[in-house]
């Protein structure tokens, strides 16, 4: 059992930044998603057990960047210049193997998520 702690949630003004981790042991790729209230819960990011490759949501690329530190059994996802429609519950996610994918029913451990606020 694979067992996912996020942390660095928190509210953040428009524009800022934020940081959020997620503890994760194994060889896994992992994934980012979030929900927001009312809606279903969509994929922001992922990244393969090496790091090597990554992927985004178009609506985030260029302002959330992804990584790990395998070192550390720890997956990152920096997140800049934050916008009110970020605002959500992010969750990582768990998946065997070493592909990354962006839809969440191929992940098989998720964790509690972590709320972010974004104020106008």
């Amino acid at each position: 059992q694979v067992q996912l702690v996020e942390s660095g949630g928190g509210e953040v003004q428009a524009g800022g930044s934020l940081r959020l981790s997620c503890a994760a042991s194994g060889r896994y790729s992992m994934g980012w998603f979030r929900q927001a209230p009312g809606k279903e819960r969509e994929f922001v990011s992922t990244i393969n057990w090496s790091g090597s490759h990554t992927d985004y949501a178009d609506s985030v690329k260029g302002r959330f960047t992804t990584s790990r530190d395998n070192a550390k059994n720890t997956v990152y996802l920096q997140m800049t210049s934050l916008k009110p429609e970020d605002a959500a519950v992010y969750y990582c996610a768990a998946r065997y193997g070493l592909r990354t994918s962006d839809n969440r029913g191929n992940y098989d451990y998720w964790g509690q998520g972590t709320q972010v606020t974004v104020s106008s």
